[in-house]
């Protein structure tokens, strides 16, 4: 029972599952590359490398949970 992968999966809910939470950490990357790009706000680019490199974190640890 332990070793199954339907009961692994069946106790991850859905959110924390690997293909919302890769599509949640994919985004915020998109965010701290776009708060790069944009010429407007110095606070935005200020902030950007450090949401670009939380969503990488995050991303490397997401990649681990189950399908």
């Amino acid at each position: 029972m332990s070793g199954d992968p339907q009961s692994v999966q069946r106790r991850w809910p859905r959110w924390v599952r690997r293909g919302p939470a890769e599509m949640v950490a994919t985004a915020v990357i998109a965010l701290g590359v776009l708060m790069l790009l944009q010429p407007f706000s110095l606070t935005l680019y200020t902030w950007s490398f450090a949401t670009t490199l939380a969503g990488t974190a995050l991303f490397m640890v997401v990649s681990k949970f189950p399908e």
